[in-house]
Order: structure tokens, then sequence, then C-alpha cells
């Protein structure tokens, strides 16, 4: 089974900043542009589950995913390691069956069997050494996972002058940038089948505010410290006319597999 290797930088990496996002999920939430609603309808089409089928979601940040998954009938289980997301959560999701809880992945109970476990731009926090296996151990034989990611492309000229910013302070190009780490061990991996996959571009229009907000809730600028931060914010405020809109195309992109017998 393929799985990536962290080295220990890179773990202290994502350790650090996995926990960062709780500090700002405000503007997480006003920001965040969340996913097609055709991915849900995909994600239970695939994995064939009706009322009363036990779902798990991993990272459910403030809810953008879950509200998707909510009202179905499902017996669903939202997990995020940030106290301040799942409050944000509860508040969004109108189900009143759903069930929040603040935990890591890797901390979450061997309970379950799941029908359906899934993540929406969460799943390259956890451990890559535990992510898939513990996925695979709490689905029951034919549940599903699935993994969703979404990001942003602005236009060109945008971009360029965006991407010189990153790597002025962080000596880097945009997060957003290819497939996931996840899926090359997903696809390779002999505890699920072959991956069903699907992609989507929605073209949206957002107020330079908006833009300004979502990339301050990058993890890299969260990383930051204070007056980084600043000086960043008001930098990329410069590149941006106030009131004015900035055409963004968001891709977004599901890769799901059923659980091997």
């Amino acid at each position: 089974m393929a799985v990536t290797v962290e080295t220990p930088e890179q773990r202290r990496t994502r350790e650090q900043r996995r926990v960062l996002f709780d500090h700002v999920a405000g503007r997480y939430d006003a920001t965040r542009q969340g996913y097609p609603a055709e991915f849900a309808d995909t994600v239970i089409a695939n994995a064939a589950i009706g009322p009363g089928a036990d779902v798990l979601e991993i990272g459910c940040g403030t809810g953008q995913f879950t509200r998707q998954l909510a009202g179905r009938g499902f017996n669903l289980t939202a997990i995020d390691i940030g106290p301040a997301m799942v409050r944000a959560a509860r508040r969004n999701v109108a189900d009143m069956t759903a069930r929040f809880q603040v935990c890591s992945f890797e901390d979450f109970p061997d309970s379950g069997p799941f029908d359906l476990i899934v993540s929406a731009t969460a799943f390259h926090w956890i451990d890559p050494s535990v992510g898939l296996a513990k996925a695979a151990r709490l689905l029951r034989p034919g549940g599903w996972l699935a993994l969703l990611t979404t990001g942003e492309r602005y236009p060109e000229s945008l971009l360029r002058r965006l991407r010189d910013l990153w790597v002025k302070y962080d000596r880097q190009t945009e997060e957003w940038a290819g497939r996931p780490a996840w899926l090359a061990a997903l696809r390779e991996s002999r505890l699920f089948g072959a991956t069903v996959e699907a992609s989507h571009t929605t073209a949206r229009r957002l107020p330079a505010e908006a833009v300004i907000g979502v990339e301050r809730t990058r993890a890299t600028f969260l990383s930051y410290a204070e007056q980084e931060q600043a000086d960043f914010t008001a930098e990329l405020t410069a590149l941006l006319v106030p009131g004015s809109h900035v055409d963004v195309t968001q891709d977004s992109f599901l890769a799901m597999a059923v659980r091997a017998s």
C-alpha cells in the first residue's frame, strides 16, 4: 500500500499548522466558497446510501460540506480538531440529529462501522501513516471513503503578483497546485478498490474583500508572526481596488473508493 512518507520537518509543519484555522473560524466561514452541490449527490449515489446510513465527516470545519450531508436522514457524525470550527458548524447545520465532536481523526475512537467516511479539504492534515488505514478500519465491508478538495484560480495578472507576494514572505508559490498528495496513495492502496473521480469548475465573481479574506485563511499566512500578517495584508490589499470584484475560477475535485473486502 502506498503511504506518503513525511520528513520530521514536514510532520512538525503539518501538526503546527492544522490547528491554526480555529483562530479564524469566522473569517473562514465568511469567505471560503464551499463545494458544488452535485458532489454531495455523486458521493451519496456512488455509496448507495439512504436514511439510516452511518456517516462520518472528518474535518468538518464550519460545516460547509456538512450542510450538504445533513437533512437526509443519515446518522451523521462530524469531527474537527478546532472548537471554534465545531461551534460554527453547529450554528450552520440545521439538522439537529447531526452529532459534532471536537477531535482529531487520529484520536477518534475506533467506533462504527460506517457506511461512508467523507473529508472535504481536510484529509491532507491527517497523519498519512494513519489516514487511509484507519478509514478502512472504520468502514464496514463495502463502505466508501470520499475525499474532496477545492481551491481558487485567479486571473493571470493577479496570480503573478500574488505569487510574487507569497514568494517574498514564504519563498513559495500559491498553496493550490496540482492534485493532493493523498490521491496517489488512495489509487494504489490495497485497502480500497478503484477510485471514482470527478472534477468541477465554477466561475465566480467575488468582491476584492472576499479574495483578501480567502488568502488570509491560508495555513501559510496563519503561520506568520503578527507583524508579517499585517504587512502581507497591506501589500495584498494594495493589489486589489477596494470595492472592486475579481473573476475567480473555483476548481473542485472528488475521489472516492470502496473499502476492499
